[in-house]
């Protein structure tokens, strides 16, 4: 979907990974400070550039907002466009389930007014997503290399429920977090993406009319992975420590374009398969 789905960015994952400092066991310990307990909020803002749809060579910035937290023992994600809750039972000593639903709002090329490209605003406006679904996944703490690192493996499904592609999208994705002292840390993540056929029509395709109406030539695409995507991305502490106070957070992410959806005109002729994005803001913890 459109990039505003912060999830895919740095700093909506950097600002869901900082309280997980703060949680339990993994928490390191912090000069004068505990680790948050009970009900606790992250709360951040800042600014993303991305591509202005999917698969394109120019970009837009637009603002971020985020937040994440625990409340009653559920965690809960509210990242620009997408929503989503998990519970789970620990698995030993460092291993922890992580299972809940899913929902984003999708609006990749809904807004033709931000699209440059005269070509791909000829294809047409496609309707908002409303993708509901959900996530299974493991979180390890203190698996790697030192007793509060981080490291989550997880498999999420969506599917459009408003008729928009009428598709689905599934992503399995890898994250590292390590603190490198008591107020910076660093995450890395590893993800791909996976498009049904009607997705991959609906983003991808050009039908003859589309092709008479915009100059692009007739493209079919099929299903398979649409994707894979690495980011980096930083925080470091501005008052407090990696458990409390106010945070600098920011990173950067690379995508490139697989399979037909490189191969289609949308991207290779009127885009780019190499999708970049950034993000910087501030979030802090109460």
């Amino acid at each position: 979907m459109r990039p505003l789905l912060l999830s895919c960015s740095a700093l909506a994952v950097l600002l869901a990974a900082t309280p997980a400092l703060a949680q339990g066991d993994s928490a390191p310990p912090a000069s004068g400070a505990g680790g948050l307990s009970g009900d606790w909020i992250v709360a951040g803002i800042g600014a993303t550039i991305f591509p202005q749809y999917e698969g394109a060579n120019r970009y837009e910035i637009l603002p971020a907002p985020g937040a994440v937290g625990s409340l009653g023992g559920v965690s809960f994600q509210l990242l620009g466009s997408m929503a989503s809750v998990s519970v789970g039972p620990k698995l030993g000593k460092h291993w922890q389930l992580q299972v809940g639903p899913v929902l984003n709002y999708g609006t990749n090329r809904t807004h033709l007014s931000v699209i440059t490209d005269r070509r791909v605003r000829a294809l047409g406006r496609v309707p908002a997503a409303v993708e509901l679904g959900g996530t299974i996944g493991v979180t390890g703490n203190g698996v790697l290399t030192s007793a509060y690192d981080r490291l989550s493996i997880s498999l999420s499904y969506r599917a459009d429920i408003a008729g928009a592609y009428g598709g689905n999208l599934l992503k399995p994705s890898i994250l590292y977090l390590m603190p490198v002292s008591h107020k910076a840390m660093i995450l890395l993540l590893a993800q791909a993406d996976r498009a049904d056929s009607k997705y991959a029509a609906t983003y991808f395709g050009v039908t003859p009319a589309q092709a008479s109406a915009s100059g692009l030539p007739n493209f079919t695409p099929k299903a398979g992975w649409k994707d894979w995507s690495l980011a980096g991305a930083s925080a470091v502490t501005l008052s407090g420590d990696l458990t409390h106070g106010l945070q600098l957070v920011g990173g950067v992410s690379y995508t490139r374009l697989l399979n037909d959806f490189a191969a289609s005109p949308v991207t290779s002729i009127a885009g780019s398969r190499h999708q970049w994005m950034g993000a910087a803001g501030l979030a802090w913890i109460f």
